[in-house]
């Protein structure tokens, strides 16, 4: 298998995890009070398990050979994107429904797309530029909110998946020298360490320990979701172009509304057959030929995974 298929099969595995994960971060939000306090107590979770593998696997040696600058590249991502992000994205999802969220995060492939294009030199062919135009037609189909409007909570939403899109391209930078587990642990250790000064800063940080089982339970499945999907994310991203991965990970929309239709509203939701067809064509046309997509100047991939 090529490292490019390695790449997308492990992004499709991504948007399978994202998909579960949508669907049952809603029941977190609503057993905790604090949205910052939950996505904290879950990123944690994360983080821990992800601290456990890379001793498992021995990075640690791989950290110590780091220079300054990819150290200070590795704590920038855990704030760009393991931390801010998380706290304005959960924090909309208590002011707007968890659909028009949702519909924003969605976009994240365009803005990846166009952050590619000039940082990362990923060239699109104009079949490539209808493919994404049939790929957000595809989100719209499946998902978009009969009313939307253009509020605080839509602002908090898109604020996150702007700095989420920017991490993908600074990821993609870093991961050239850097294993995929080394990032996506730094990801979500300096994440949370950026969390727990929020909560401290905002006095919220003794409401970090679960009151309830139910808490303590939704908590360590989330993170333990959050963190199968951090290291297939990373690694798919190592692999494979950065407007590729997120692209991909659109999949996970019908997933989630498959999973909200049958154990919420008890019954086949049929409107997403037209959206996932739409969407697995999309995604077709643009992986047709998504060699051109790779950086120009990546001429040997790297050795670490």
């Amino acid at each position: 298998m090529s490292s490019l298929h390695k790449g997308i099969n492990l992004a499709l595995l991504t948007a399978f995890i994202s998909g579960f994960a949508n669907f049952i971060n809603k029941y977190g939000l609503e057993l905790w009070d604090n949205s910052s306090v939950y996505t904290t107590a879950k990123n944690i979770v994360a983080a821990v398990l992800l601290t456990v593998t890379v001793l498992a696997v021995r990075n640690f040696p791989e950290i110590r050979r780091l220079t300054r600058k990819q150290r200070a590249q590795l704590v920038a991502i855990g704030f760009i994107g393991g931390s801010i992000p998380f706290l304005l994205f959960f924090r909309a999802l208590t002011i707007i429904p968890a659909l028009e969220a949702s519909f924003i995060h969605k976009t994240l492939f365009i803005w990846v797309a166009l952050l590619a294009y000039p940082f990362l030199k990923e060239r699109l062919s104009l079949m490539q530029l209808a493919a994404l135009g049939l790929l957000l037609l595809s989100v719209y189909l499946g998902g978009a909110p009969q009313t939307f409007t253009f509020g605080a909570g839509s602002l908090l939403a898109l604020g996150a998946t702007l700095l989420w899109a920017v991490e993908n391209v600074f990821a993609k930078r870093i991961l050239q020298d850097v294993s995929a587990a080394v990032v996506g642990w730094a990801r979500m250790f300096f994440g949370s360490l950026f969390l727990l000064a929020y909560l401290a800063v905002t006095g919220n940080i003794t409401q970090l320990i679960p009151a309830t089982l139910p808490q303590a339970g939704i908590t360590l499945g989330v993170g333990v979701i959050l963190f199968g999907y951090v290291i297939s994310w990373y690694a798919a991203l190592k692999h494979a172009p950065a407007t590729v991965v997120s692209s991909v990970l659109v999949l996970a929309t019908p997933i989630t509304a498959l999973l909200n239709g049958l154990f919420i509203q008890h019954a086949f939701p049929a409107p997403i057959l037209l959206s996932l067809a739409v969407m697995i064509g999309a995604l077709l046309i643009l992986l047709e030929r998504p060699q051109g997509l790779f950086l120009k100047r990546q001429t040997t991939p790297s050795h670490n995974t």
